[in-house]
């Protein structure tokens, strides 16, 4: 749809004034706008976090379950994320104990910790269990295409198909041939 000259002024003279932030401390808040709880967040690391703790994490688990595409990569980062977001869950608990809240904060705060919990676990659960699938059918085609590419030695052991005599057949050799039964019926 194509808008008139009028309207494109209009929204160039609009955009002039949404220049974002200004100052140092809108600037920083506004920096934090697409980081959120959970995957794909811009920035996993939050201070006082070491990344090569996070590295760890990831070499162990990619050494366990040797990912080989791509998606498999993808569904290998979500569980990564979902256990190094639990271990920041168990860190956060343990600051609420600290804290010297009253009995009721504490209790809201640790239900929300638990409810945040609860969707990394899952989120972990299924990531592994995708994982998995994914493996088992890419495994299981890498094996059809193995069994389907004949051998020259089993190419060479199949009988020939009926009504066909054997290639070069000679007395030694066996016949491809069903032996004759009556029919009883």
């Amino acid at each position: 749809m194509l808008i008139s000259h009028k309207q494109r002024e209009a929204n160039r003279r609009n955009a002039l004034l949404s220049t974002g932030p200004t100052t140092p401390e809108g600037k920083v808040a506004a920096s934090l706008n697409a980081v959120t709880y959970g995957l794909r967040t811009r920035k996993l690391l939050i201070s006082g976090e070491n990344i090569a703790h996070y590295w760890q994490l990831w070499d162990g688990l990619e050494n366990e379950w040797q990912p080989e595409t791509g998606t498999e990569r993808l569904y290998l980062e979500q569980m990564c994320v979902a256990q190094w977001l639990l271990a920041r869950m168990s860190n956060t608990e343990h600051k609420i104990y600290e804290a010297g809240l009253t009995i009721a904060a504490q209790l809201d705060l640790l239900d929300r910790v638990a409810r945040h919990c609860t969707r990394l676990e899952r989120s972990f659960t299924t990531a592994m269990h995708e994982l998995k699938q994914l493996q088992k059918e890419r495994l299981a085609k890498s094996r059809q295409t193995v069994a389907a590419k004949p051998t020259k030695q089993s190419a060479q052991s199949q009988p020939p198909p009926n009504g066909h005599p054997a290639p070069d057949a000679t007395e030694d050799q066996a016949s491809y041939c069903a032996a004759a039964t009556t029919d009883t019926r």
